[in-house]
Parts: structure tokens; C-alpha cells; sequence
């Protein structure tokens, strides 16, 4: 029954968890790697999408919409998130004329 399912679907279900890992890494790699903040928050946008990927492709291959509910919500904790982390990007460039994080260990005491 589950090979009928994963056939139903066209690809199989190895296949998905294999691109969100990828994906996954990518993003882990990004945040870890670069001080550029703009990278960072598309790192973790990355390691975000991944997750929904993972999560819907599960939903459909146990035909259980719940795991579909919870990428929405995610998708709007990334939402408010981008709109949060752009506004304080945008004000460390004012004060600082730079979007390097290492650049912010001025603004300590």
C-alpha cells in the first residue's frame, strides 16, 4: 500500500526528504558561514522552506492535511519575520552605513 502511494504521487517520497536535507544544509551552512545579515535571513528563509517541503510532502503521502495547516502558519512566522529582521536591518545601515554583523559590536556599552 505505501509503494501504491508513493507511485500515486509521481515522485517518490525519498526523493523530498532528500531535497528538503539539502536544502536544509544550505541554509545551516549560510547562517553559520557568512556575516553578510541579508544572507543570514535568506539562510533562514532556506532552512524555513525546507521545513514546508518536509511537511507537506508527508501530509500528502498520509493524506492527513494537519501538516498543510502548519505550513501556513509558518509561512506567516516567516512573513512577520522578513518584515521585522528588513526594519532592524534597516536601521543598523542607518547608524552604522553597514549590514556586517560583526560591525555591531560597536553598539555595545
Amino acid at each position: 500500500m505505501e509503494n501504491l502511494t508513493t507511485q500515486l504521487q509521481g515522485v517518490p517520497l525519498n526523493h523530498y526528504i532528500w531535497l528538503s536535507a539539502i536544502i536544509f544544509t544550505i541554509g545551516v551552512i549560510g547562517v553559520l558561514t557568512r556575516r553578510n545579515a541579508i544572507v543570514i535571513f535568506m539562510s533562514v528563509e532556506l532552512m524555513l522552506n525546507a521545513v514546508n517541503l518536509l511537511l507537506t510532502a508527508f501530509s500528502v503521502h498520509s493524506n492527513d492535511p494537519s501538516g498543510q495547516v502548519f505550513v501556513f502558519f509558518i509561512m506567516a512566522l516567516a512573513a512577520a519575520e522578513v518584515a521585522v529582521g528588513l526594519s532592524i536591518i534597516v536601521m543598523v545601515y542607518r547608524n552604522t552605513k553597514s549590514i556586517d554583523i560583526n560591525v555591531l559590536n560597536r553598539l555595545k556599552w
